[in-house]
Order: structure tokens, then sequence, then C-alpha cells
């Protein structure tokens, strides 16, 4: 025999009816189903008692009507023409007894909790009686007269000693084809007063069946194609657990996953009667079997050492403190007999081990009657100073991973709390059981979602690995590398298990956000035409306000403004890549805290293409520091532009005309002078002495300026046509360099900590000799290469190349090979 149970949203149109019939009528016979009232009319009866017991007589009338009309709907589209009379009779004259109960309801304004738990016995009562005249061969039985309860601490408990019997004798005899048995809905042992098992017992009262019956299976319709990975209304990626033991359904039902009513595993398991979750609206697919066999018995072990996360958004945490507690036999007894007379469900406990702390986790409803029941209970200790007061933090969540593969996986508490550390998300309490197959922790509600996310990210319950990419300045550099993301998404997605998300971008005029990651086809329209007006204190409110999971703040700007932001991003656990030398070069304390923050928080702030472009020379510089070299000297062609220039002069292109050349090729700035200045090799050099262990600043470096310093002067235009006043003598000593076979370049060198930039000429024999274009060349003397200095040369300029610099360092903090 088997039981099934169709909930609310199974059972609350015809379209859903339809589908209840068509499985039912399926199925081999005998067969008992217990169903919910239609969806949502529970809710609908509650709302309507209260406000008949408010006295607010339109409202309560008017949803009366709807309640009405909901049944009446059902009736004529699903009862056949033939039961369809009797059936209007039978329901109209139950709503008429609800009718006259809201009436004395709002006669009295008085709703006791045993008129409510009448009232809303009607929503089940209703339904199921249309449904046994909707099914062929089903018979209607009175859940009233079967399930029993008892009161404790208010509470409705089954009486399970009175229930057995009485499923037995009315169910038992299997007299019937279909047995159609209202869920939720009870009576008293005592008294015979309408009672109920809560909400969610229609799955309790088929389990309760099920398992006095010895059935062979439970199967539990819903709306979902059964248990997930985690919450898909938090996570997007999550999917369908094939297979579940009863002990981690137990648990993710426990820490808030509402696909089944958590005292409904407990009949079925102690019988081991599996239970099969499937979707009304979806019947083919496979669902979610929960029994007591592991996935290895099952040969359908994936090898994942968690199988879900869930979570309790409505968490209090209270603690019991004081040195009065340590070594005392039987504090923790009285604790919770204390909050058990109050009626109070805890659902995480978690203790010192000195003894002197103890906390637990409880909803919030609940923290005020626990406090106070605390601080009864121990109102001596209180007053003598042995206990701390209680201690109760709201605006929590608890969050729970959960599998029984977790035993036998070492490491995997390190790399959780490694992975919530990394993103920022405080820890404030956690537990794990010693069977291993579940560890719970409670942090700030405002984490919770970015938590949910991160964990399922990093378990590879996806087997997909999320960067989230916020892209500032889409100039040059920040348009290239939205092209080379276009073009890798869908590879990397593919081969890497790597999926970038571009979740923000700004220009300098307008910043755009979405959550969900943006088409990369059409994310610049979208930034044009719903852009809001950009400026760095909204890009910082709302990238830290976000709170999304392995964030990167990607700078494509030169500004000082957003540099600025750095120290935020990374005090947030906001990745940072740069392009924006600003940072890297400024303020040596500056320098120096950004890199103590990233150390500190676990996160990455990278700045490769500061020196070199797309050229390995920041990480070859930490390689050789970190295996134990040290670097003496550094010699290095560091701008693109003006080895471009220097290239370009001969007795036929003035230095004038090479200038506008680099211009037009797009390797310098919009105003050639930051890069004549040298100001840009400057930084560049104290980026490399800082990174190579010297504390050198901007006016450190001793520099021989190209230009006079009147030519800073005025407009570009302005600029462009003065410059030609130095044609004549770049020429002349050009033209002295190459009868003396030599070449112009503009060189940066650090010796032992002394920096300086300058125009020299260099002979045939000197490795800059021959650097062609705009490439960069780097010479890096070190106490190993020492005699031979390791080189490392390339394209040093160039918005392709940058931005590939660019998109090197986003994909290093994905740590995929």
């Amino acid at each position: 025999m088997k039981v099934l149970k169709f909930g609310g949203t199974s059972v609350g149109t015809v379209e859903s009816l339809t589908s209840v019939k068509k499985i039912v009528e399926g199925r081999r016979k005998p067969v008992i189903i217990v169903v919910s009232a239609l969806g949502g009319v529970t809710d609908m009866l509650i709302s309507t008692a209260k406000a008949a017991a408010a006295g607010e007589e339109d409202t309560y009338l008017e949803t009366y009507a709807k309640i009405i009309k909901r049944h009446h709907d059902v009736i004529e589209g699903m009862v056949p023409d033939h039961l369809r009379s009797q059936t209007f009779n039978d329901v109209d004259r139950m709503l008429d007894e609800l009718g006259n109960i809201f009436k004395g309801v709002s006669l009295l304004n008085d709703l006791s909790s045993r008129s409510l738990d009448t009232i809303v016995s009607y929503g089940e009562r209703l339904s199921s009686l249309i449904i046994s005249r909707i099914i062929k061969g089903a018979r209607l039985f009175d859940s009233r007269q079967i399930i029993k309860t008892v009161d404790q601490f208010g509470k409705h408990v089954l009486d399970n000693d009175a229930t057995l019997p009485l499923v037995m004798q009315m169910l038992g005899a299997k007299d019937y084809e279909v047995a159609v048995v209202p869920g939720f809905i009870s009576s008293d042992s005592a008294t015979g007063d309408v009672t109920n098992l809560g909400r969610g017992g229609s799955d309790y009262t088929a389990a309760i069946i099920a398992a006095a019956l010895d059935a062979d299976l439970l199967e539990i319709w819903t709306d979902v194609d059964g248990f997930m990975t985690a919450d898909p209304r938090i996570i997007s990626n999550t999917y369908v657990i094939d297979h579940l033991t009863f002990v981690e359904a137990m648990e993710l039902c426990n820490f808030g996953a509402k696909v089944i009513y958590p005292p409904t595993i407990y009949p079925v398991f102690h019988k081991n009667i599996p239970i099969l979750l499937k979707n009304t609206f979806n019947p083919d697919a496979k669902g979610t079997l929960i029994s007591s066999s592991s996935d290895a018995s099952e040969g359908n072990s994936d090898g994942k050492a968690i199988k879900g996360i869930s979570s309790i958004s409505d968490t209090c945490l209270i603690t019991v403190s004081g040195l009065g507690m340590v070594g005392i036999v039987g504090i923790n007894a009285r604790i919770f007999n204390a909050l058990a007379r109050e009626g109070v469900s805890v659902f995480m406990v978690s203790q010192a081990s000195s003894e002197n702390t103890t906390s637990f986790a409880v909803k919030n409803e609940d923290a005020a009657r626990a406090v106070e029941a605390l601080e009864k209970e121990y109102a001596a200790e209180l007053a003598s100073g042995e206990l701390n007061p209680i201690h109760s933090e709201h605006n929590l969540a608890t969050v729970a991973i959960v599998g029984e593969n977790m035993r036998n996986a070492a490491g995997v508490a390190g790399r959780l709390f490694n992975t919530l550390g990394r993103n920022g998300i405080n820890v404030i309490s956690c537990a794990q059981g010693a069977s291993e197959t579940n560890i719970s922790f409670v942090i700030k509600i405002k984490d919770q979602k970015k938590a949910l996310n991160v964990i399922h990210d990093s378990f590879f319950l996806s087997d997909t690995q999320v960067l989230n990419l916020f892209i500032i300045g889409i100039g040059n550099i920040g348009r290239h590398l939205l092209q080379q993301l276009a073009l890798q998404q869908e590879k990397l997605l593919r081969e890497k298990a790597l999926k970038l998300k571009v979740v923000g971008i700004a220009n300098s005029t307008k910043v755009y956000f979405d959550r969900e990651g943006m088409n990369l086809d059409t994310c610049l329209d979208r930034l044009a035409a719903e852009g809001l007006q950009s400026s760095p204190e909204l890009i910082r409110d709302e990238v830290i306000g976000m709170n999304i999971f392995n964030s990167v703040f990607v700078d494509c700007t030169s500004s000082p403004q957003i540099a600025a932001l750095y120290p935020d991003m990374l005090s947030h656990n906001v990745n940072v890549v740069a392009a924006n030398k600003i940072a890297a070069s400024g303020c040596f304390d500056g320098y120096r805290e950004l890199k103590a923050i990233a150390r500190r928080r676990d996160v990455k702030y990278l700045f490769e293409t500061n020196v070199g472009a797309g050229l390995p020379i920041i990480n070859t510089i930490n390689s050789l520091i970190n295996s134990g070299d040290k670097i003496i000297r550094i010699e290095a062609v560091l701008s693109g532009t003006l080895n471009f220039i220097f290239n370009t002069i001969s007795d036929t292109v003035p230095f004038s005309e090479a200038i506008r050349r680099a211009m037009a090729e797009g390797y310098s700035e919009p105003d050639p002078r930051v890069d004549l200045s040298g100001t840009d090799v400057m930084r560049k050099l104290v980026i490399l002495a800082r990174e190579s262990g010297y504390q050198v600043s901007l006016h450190d470096v001793i520099s021989t300026p190209l230009l006079p310093p009147a030519m800073f002067d005025g407009s570009v235009e302005d600029f462009l046509e003065a410059v030609k006043q130095l044609d004549d003598d770049f020429e002349s000593r050009r033209g002295k360099a190459t009868r003396e076979g030599k070449r112009f370049r503009f060189v940066a060198r650090l010796d032992n900590g002394s920096a300086s930039v300058g125009l020299e000429m260099v002979g045939s024999d000197h490795p800059f000799y021959n650097l062609e274009g705009s490439n960069n060349v780097i010479l890096l003397t070190t106490e190993r290469y020492h005699d031979y200095p390791m080189v490392i040369k390339g394209y040093g300029a160039g918005s392709d190349v940058t931005a590939a610099g660019v998109f090197a360092d986003i994909i290093s903090i994905a740590n995929i090979r």
C-alpha cells in the first residue's frame, strides 16, 4: 500500500486537481490520499477570523465571500455532473456553518484558540469532501475521528497510543479503492474538541497513517521537483538532490528547508518506510527519495561531502554566561527545563569548553519569553553576580550544511569557515554534532544570502565557481576587457567551471548595477539608458551594500577618487584588481596598509598591469622575493609610449611628428604630456621598487625632464604647436647618437634602493638597443640572477594587452588552472 499526500498548491486549482486525479486514478488500489486545504485558503480563514474578531465586518465578509467562490469554482470545474448538485449542497451546508462561526466571533469580538482551531479545520474538511467527489472510487474519512492529540505546553501533540488503533480500525480494513483523508486536522483525546497538527501538518497526518499501516511508500506531492541543494529563491544554480537519508532530510528540514514538515520524518523513519517527494505539476520528474540507506549503498554517490544547505532567517541568539557556571552540575538542565516550561523550542546549542558560556538559537518570537524564563530561573545567581545579564541578539540567521558524507571527509569545517572568512562573513556561534552530519552556525541576517551563495559555490554543489565583477572605467581598457570577457565567458564556464558575471559597470558619468549579471553585448546600452549618475560615493555604497559573494572591484581608470575606494573595498572582503597606478605608487603608508588589509581579510589586491601592461613583471618579482631571492638592481624601459616615440624619430620624422603618431596609434594618453613628463615611468619604478622590498616614494626618484616646464601650460593644441621648437635639438642629439652607433631610450633604474629616470643613449651591445615599437624590457639583477640578469620583454602599451593583463589578474583570483 502507498500513502499519497497532496499539498495546497496541488489541490488549489482546476488545473492542478486534474493532475491529481490522473495521478491517483492511475495507481494500483487500494491507495490512501491525504489532502490539504485549497492553496491559500488556510491563510484566508485565519485573516477572516481575525477581521471578524476586530469588528471589521466589511473586511471579513468580503474575504468570506472569496472563500465561498474558491470552492464553488472548483466544484463547477471538476465535480462530475451527476454529483455536482449534491456536492454543492454538502459544501454550502459547511460554508453556512463557517459563516455562523464568523458571525459569532464578530458579535463577541473574541477569537479563542479553540474557535480558531475549529475555523481553520474547514479548509481541509471542504477540500477533502470535494476531492472525494472528483476521484473515481473515492471514499471520504474524517481525520478528526482518527488522529488524536493531547495538550503539552499549550500545543497539540500527537497522542500516538490513541491514534494507532483508530487508524488500524478505520483504514486498516482496506475496504475502499481510494481513501481520502483531510490532513492537518485532529481532535483532542479527552474533550473531542477540534485540534490540528500545526501548519504543514498534512505531511504529518500522511506519515502517521503510513507508519500505522506499514505502507510500502509515502509520497509527498507538492509544487517542486524535490529537495534542492539550497533555496532556489536565494541561489540561482541549485539542483534537485536525487537521494537523502532520513537523517539528512531531518537536518535540512529542521534548519529551514520547507519542502517537508519536520515531524513528518519521525513516524516513517522508525518503520523504515521511504518517502518520495514529487512534483504534481511535473510528475515525470524523478523527485527526491528519502530512505535509511546512504548514497553509497544505493550506488548513487556523487562524491560530495555535503548534500544541501538550509537556513533560518528568523533567529535570536541567547547567551547565558558567567564564572558561576563553571563546574556546576545541572546548570544546562536548568536552562532547558526553564525553556521547556515556557514551550520555547531551541534549534541550535553552542557551549564553551570552559563551561562559562552557553548560547542557543530560538525564533525571534520566542526570545522575550525565553529571556524572561531564564531571568526568573537564575534570579539569585544574577543578583549575586555569579551570572552575567542574560544577553539576546536579534537580526541573525542560522545556516546549516548537511551531509552524512562529511563524517568521511577531513577538513570540511576548515574549508567552510575559511570560505566564510574570505568573504567577510563573521560567524557569531557554531555547533557540530559528534555524528558529523551537520555543521550549523549563526551569522548576521544581512550576510545570509551571501553566505548561502558562497558556500554553495565553494563546495561545488553546482560544479561552478562564480566571480562577480564590478568594472569601473569603460574607456579603452575597460571596453577591451568587456570584449575579452564576452569572448571567453562560455569557454571558461565549459572548460574551467568558472562563471564570470559582470554585476556593475561605471564610466565617469553613469553607473549601472545588476545583481543577476549583465548581458555583455547590451550592457553599455543599458548603462547609457538606465544608469544612475555616477560618483565615487555611490559606487562605494552600492558595491559594499550589495554584499555579494566572491566580488572583484576592477579599476580601469586613472582616477585618484576611485583609487581612494580600495581600503573600503578590501575591508569588506571585495577583491581589487587595478590598472590604476595611483594607489600602488602613492603614499607609502597607504600602499602598505592596502597590502596589510588584503592579507588580514584574505582577499586579493592585484595590480600587475600597473607596470608593463600584460607582462608578468610584478608576479615574477613576487615569486623571486617569496622564494628567498633579493632584488639588487632593476633597469627598465617602462613606457611603451616613449619607446614608440624614440623608435619613430628619424631624419624624416621629427620629435613633434613622432608624438602625433603616438597619439594617432593610441599609445599615448589623450594629453601626451602625461607620458612625456616621465611621471608615469616614475610611478611604475616606485611600484617595482616597493614590490622588491624597498621603501621608495615618488619624491625619492631623481628625474631628468624631457620638456621645459613652460610646455606643461596651455591646451594640448598649444603644446603640439610649441613642441616643434624642440625638433631641431632632438634631431641634433639623435644624429649624434646615430653616428656613435647609439639610440635614445627613456630608462628607469633602481640600484639598491636608489631610483632614477631619464633619457639615455645606449649602444648596440646593450639589451635595450634593439627594443622595437612600444615594447617594454626589464632587467632584474638579483642575488641568484647576478651575472646574467633576468630579462622580461614584450608589449608594454596598448589597451588590448593591458585589458588582457587585467583579465589575467581576475582569473588568478579564482585559482583555476
